[in-house]
């Protein structure tokens, strides 16, 4: 067996066999992340949420993909057939084939490259495109609009979290997720790992990722007084289905992110017990329900404070965090807290 996985056929049954298991580990996790965001929106208003469709409503979220799945597709009049389609599932497949370079745990990671950050970003970057395509391509001025507005947003954010994460690449020495995760085990646990000294930044960080996946306070591209639902006013069925999904997916994308660069990923938070992929899907889990408490407690805000948070104090604030912690690592201030290239490399 093992010869057999050295062979060219071998290695490429074994890269589907992980790609698959990637790929059902993000869509189940997917179905109980939409069942879970109900669930916490409706606690905190004091009502039930979903409790019909399967024990305690588990199922729920099956039954409404279902029901996308065999409602008619409308499409309107006008619109650029090819790029209208193309949109979600450009939406969706970016979203997905960011978790390649995603590690779980020591060597659980499908593609452990150097330049992973690298990768997600420029992944991120092209979702982009996604949300533009579905405005343009649905031939009327409101997506049109909503897409625009989107694109904007995001792009404003992206710079904010680049820049984040340019400090925490200096504190590494390594754009390796593994390493970004081997720099954090100081055997200090839980205040061993990066938000400790990145501290100003972890706030930042978790507001920018808010505003770049589109989530309350800052679904303006979606508001229902504003804009109808934005880009995907004219999508049903199947093709808003995978708008949505791949919404969720860059969710808990950015909920593994903000576990690995600055709380230890697969690293346990108390010294002495076994680290795992236990701990990495705890503290994603953790950063969802943070996600969905926003959602749920936070007033969303216009569009011209969005657009001035993010270029006017996060933008400013990100790059001078930039040079202090260029700074302190390079003087290894407190023992090099900020330079852990030995640890890491």
């Amino acid at each position: 067996m093992a010869e057999f996985l050295q062979t060219g056929l071998g290695m490429a049954l074994l890269i589907a066999a992980q790609s698959l298991l990637v790929i059902a580990f993000v869509m189940i996790s997917l179905l109980f992340l939409v069942y879970g965001d109900r669930k916490i929106w409706a606690a905190v208003q004091m009502r039930r949420g979903p409790n019909v469709v399967g024990a305690f409503g588990l199922l729920q979220s099956v039954a409404d993909a279902l029901k996308y799945v065999v409602k008619e597709v409308v499409i309107p009049a006008g619109a650029d057939r090819p790029v209208y389609f193309l949109a979600p599932m450009l939406s969706f497949v970016l979203a997905m084939i960011a978790w390649a370079v995603i590690p779980f745990s020591t060597g659980w990671v499908l593609a452990d490259i150097n330049v992973a950050i690298l990768y997600v970003f420029a992944i991120s970057s092209l979702e982009v495109y996604g949300v533009i395509m579905g405005g343009w391509a649905s031939n009327s001025k409101y997506p049109f609009l909503g897409s625009l507005r989107s694109a904007a947003q995001m792009i404003s954010y992206e710079v904010s979290l680049g820049l984040i994460i340019i400090g925490v690449i200096i504190s590494t020495g390594s754009m390796n997720f593994s390493n970004i995760v081997a720099a954090q085990d100081t055997g200090w646990g839980f205040f061993g790992w990066y938000w400790l000294p990145h501290l100003p930044m972890v706030a930042l960080f978790f507001i920018s990722a808010l505003a770049e996946t589109n989530r309350p306070p800052f679904d303006l591209p979606e508001a229902e007084s504003e804009l109808v639902a934005g880009y995907q006013v004219e999508y049903s069925a199947t093709p808003f289905l995978l708008f949505m999904a791949g919404e969720y997916i860059a969710i808990f994308l950015m909920c593994a992110l903000i576990s690995l660069l600055f709380f230890g990923g697969w690293l346990s938070p108390i010294p002495g017990l076994p680290d795992g992929a236990f701990w990495m899907v705890l503290k994603m889990a953790f950063f969802f329900f943070m996600f969905a408490m926003v959602k749920a407690i936070v007033p969303r805000y216009r569009y011209d404070q969005l657009m001035r948070i993010g270029w006017k104090v996060f933008l400013p604030l990100s790059l001078g965090w930039v040079v202090v912690v260029s700074f302190l690592a390079k003087y290894e201030v407190l023992g090099g807290l900020w330079a852990r290239w030995t640890i890491g490399g």
